[in-house]
Order: C-alpha cells, then structure tokens, then sequence
C-alpha cells in the first residue's frame, strides 16, 4: 500500500517536470501522449468504474491537479482537486461499424489533439465499444508531467489484474484532502522555504570550497570532465536534418501501429551481441531508409533524438526519471548488424556521460524564465532533431482490466515538433510499436507503415539466420 500511495514521489514537480507542463498550451511542445490498449471483449462497465474510484483512492497523484505559483520563482506543486470527481475523466464512446482498427485510431487521434482542462488532474481515459468481433479498447491519456514510459508501466502493473475474475476488495475511501494549494501561497511558502534554507546552502557551499581547498586534484578534475561532458552533451548533432523528413512542422497528428513478435528481436539481438533495444533502434533506422529509397532520396544519417533512463532501483514509482540524448543515427547502413553494434556503442557511452542529466541541473533556471520563451527554448531544441523513438520495458504476461483480457498495448507519445514520435512496449511476448507522424511532413502515412515493416523484417533475419 505504501508504494502505491507514493506512486508519483514528491508533491513538489521537478524543473524537468515544470517545464513540460508550462510548455503545454502551445500545441508544438505538448506533452501530453496516448495509451492504446486493445481488449478482446468489452470490459464490464461497473466495475470498470469501481475500480477508478478505487486506484485514485489510493494512488493519490491522480486526483492532484497542477497548481503553479503567482510568479514561477518556485516549481508547482501537486494538490487535491477539491471537486475531484472520476466522472470528468472516465468516458466512453461507440464507434459507428465497421469499427476497423483505422476508425479506432481515427478517434485516438482527436483525443490526443484535444488539449487537458489544467483545473483538473491530467489525465482521462475512454473506452471504446464497437469495434469488430467484439473487441473494444481502452485509451489513457496522461501527461507527461506526470510520468515517463517506466512510470506509466509500474501503474500499470499496480493498477491492472492478472485475471479476469473480480477479486474481493477493500473499500477504500480518499482520505481528507489536505488544503488546497494556491498561487499567491505558494510563492509566499517558497519564499519563506528560501530564506529559511539559506544558512544551510552557505554551508554547503562552504564544505564544498573547503573540500576544493584540500583536494584540489580530485575536485578540479572532477569538474573538467562534468565540463568536458556538458560540452559534448550540448553541441550539435553533426549531420543535417533529411529533406524528406523536414517540412512545415504542423502540429496534426497521424497514429499508426506496428506489431512484431518479441522472440524475433530477441534473437537477432542475440546474434548480434546486442540488446532489444540496439535491434528496436536498428529495426526503425532500417524502416526510415527503405522510406527515404522510395523517395529516392539518400542521407548518411539522421539525427535522432532517444530517452536514457536515470531510474535508480531506491526512486519513487512515477515521475520522470530520464534524460535526452541526441543521435547522428546510422541511416545509409544496410548491414542491421551493423547499426545495432554502433546503438550499442552510443547508447553505453551515452549512459556513462556525467553530465547525462544536464538538463535537470539547467532546468531550475529555465522555469523562472517567462512562458512565452520556455516555449520557444522547447520548440527549438527538440526540433534540432528527425525523429523521437523510444523503447519502453514492458510487461511479460496477460493483464486484465474489468474483465477483459488486454491483448495489446500501444504508446502513442507526444511528437515534439519532429517528424515522427516513434515508441514501443513489449507486452505478452509482442512487441507493440505507436506511432505518432506528422501528416504536413509525412504525406503518406501508410507507405510509412509498411517500410517500418520491412525494416524489422530486415533485423528479425539477422535471428532467424542464426538459428
């Protein structure tokens, strides 16, 4: 119960986490993504609704909304909605026949465009009946700010069943909310926190010139190579965007999805002394040249940008606990052994940067930057790069929600002002790939979907030759 209460960790947000949410009103820098879960049957309404009340009795954050202070001098705060109710945030909606997975994803793509109600707690889910043979679907929506891909997983694990049976539970009732957090309070709190902590930071900074003093070898050191590596961190991905993938970077939405069997890359990774996530990469790159082939166009390689997860084992569930990093991506190289040894070689260089958090060190300034400018800081630097892909650690056995067996899960990330969001979840032995383009850039979606294919066709021989 303990962990699950905590679910989300400090009610205070990180930099990381206010800048995200301050970024939020300008569709090219939303945060806010999608969870695709295909059931295989219609989940029993009641229940469904019970266990909402239920899970936000209990994982408190979501039923906190985002309170930011009258002057960003300090970061928002998670506090109780006071007019809390699961109401305004579980929906659902019918599809008209056929109900095609294309009509499915016809409707994820108007939720993910409509923008959150910032009064409330961020998120909302709708189940979808309608759909052929029977099935339905579950859609999350949630903002970032809340949590990133390992946090949403370890709800999921807390808040889905193994079976599809009811099990007896507790009634748990919301416990009193405390005070609601305001905007002229908080700043005045924070305030008052500073000053408070002030003799304390002058003693840090004390030991920390002391400590400079008597070793200085070790501590100058230390601060060159952090340097060193902020500046390797910061510079630019030495390789130009695509032609192909560059255009007038709109803010529409076009969702596809992309399937593949786990043990397929597993083997390849295998055969190529890799891991799933070299040969996802690899797979995806492989994809992205046989689309820019079909346009007749060549580049070397593509800038890229990936998440490292800084996720220690002690962390609280939820929140953010990940950096970016940006990738001048093997494109031209048809050798998927090849591509998945070099993501290899990056991602374990990438991981030991010191300075691979940068941006939680950098972010408390930013957040006390205007609105207007955090939002075009945003925009700038993820439109540095062609793509955002993202692999997610998944879950390795059948879940259930009210009833009804989940047969996949999809993400559908926010797309940063790049051409294509790219994200994958391994669920029950599958791999389940979302994918978020940008229709003004991308013009041909399915012809997209289909080279994505064949690029993991490309990586999944690479396991099937070596069997």
């Amino acid at each position: 119960m303990t962990e699950t209460a905590n679910w989300g960790g400090s009610a205070t947000m990180s930099a990381w986490e206010a800048l995200m949410w301050r970024a939020d009103p300008d569709p090219r820098t939303r945060s806010t993504g999608l969870l695709l879960e295909v059931l295989a049957t219609q989940p029993e309404w009641s229940r469904l609704v019970a266990a909402h009340e239920r899970v936000t009795a209990t994982i408190t954050r979501l039923r906190d909304r985002v309170v930011e202070p009258l002057m960003p001098l300090v970061q928002p705060v998670w506090s109780p909605d006071p007019h809390f109710d699961v109401g305004n945030h579980l929906h659902s909606v019918r599809l008209d026949g056929p109900g095609t997975p294309r009509q499915l994803l016809d409707l994820c793509e108007s939720i993910i465009r409509r923008p959150f109600d910032r009064t409330r707690p961020p998120w909302e889910a709708t189940v979808v009946t309608g759909l052929a043979d029977g099935k339905a679907a579950y859609v999350l929506k949630i903002h970032h700010s809340l949590t990133d891909g390992l946090g949403l997983i370890q709800l999921l694990e807390l808040v889905h069943s193994d079976q599809s049976a009811p099990r007896p539970h507790k009634a748990v009732l919301p416990s009193a909310p405390s005070d609601p957090a305001t905007p002229v309070g908080l700043l005045a709190d924070g305030v008052k926190q500073h000053l408070a902590r002030a003799p304390h930071e002058l003693e840090r900074v004390a030991k920390v010139l002391t400590g400079a003093m008597l070793e200085p070898t070790r501590t100058l050191g230390g601060g060159a190579r952090f340097i060193s590596s902020l500046g390797r961190m910061l510079q630019p991905t030495p390789t130009p965007r695509s032609g192909v993938l560059r255009g007038s970077g709109g803010v529409g939405n076009r969702l596809l999805t992309v399937d593949t069997p786990l043990d397929g890359l597993k083997a390849a990774a295998k055969a190529a002394g890799a891991s799933v996530n070299d040969a996802f990469l690899a797979a995806i790159l492989g994809g992205i040249r046989i689309y820019h082939e079909a346009r007749g166009a060549v580049a070397e390689r593509l800038p890229i940008g990936i998440p490292i997860s800084l996720r220690a084992a002690d962390d609280p569930l939820g929140g953010n606990q990940f950096a970016g990093a940006r990738f001048a991506a093997p494109l031209s190289e048809k050798d998927p052994v090849a591509r998945m040894l070099e993501i290899r070689d990056f991602v374990l260089t990438a991981r030991a940067e010191p300075a691979i958090g940068f941006v939680n060190t950098i972010s408390p300034a930013l957040t006390k930057l205007p609105t207007s400018l955090v939002i075009e800081l945003s925009a700038k630097l993820t439109a540095a790069s062609d793509l955002q892909v993202s692999n997610i650690r998944g879950i390795g056995h059948p879940l259930y929600i009210a009833g009804a067996e989940i047969e996949a899960m999809y993400p559908l990330g926010p797309r940063p002002g790049v051409a294509a969001m790219i994200a994958m979840i391994t669920y029950n032995g599958q791999c389940c790939v979302g994918v978020n383009v940008d229709p003004d850039v991308i013009d041909d979606p399915d012809e997209l979907e289909h080279c994505l294919r064949a690029g993991f066709a490309e990586v999944v021989a690479v396991g099937a030759a070596a069997r």
